[in-house]
């Protein structure tokens, strides 16, 4: 659990960085990998909690 909050943690931070570069140099390439950046980080976000969700509900069962 710690591991994957480290990794989002960090990848979310190189979305900012990415957007932070965009801002001070106005190239749209920076624009566009933090937004692929938080995309993908946003997407196995929920689907590392939907397998969590899922376990909980084999466990019910």
């Amino acid at each position: 659990m710690m591991i994957f909050r480290l990794v989002a943690g960090l990848l979310m931070f190189a979305g900012i960085v990415s957007f932070a570069i965009y801002i001070a140099t106005g190239q749209k390439v920076w624009r566009r990998r933090g937004l692929l950046i938080v995309k993908w980080t946003l997407l196995a976000a929920l689907g590392f909690f939907a397998v969590l969700v899922l376990e909980r509900l084999a466990l019910m069962l």
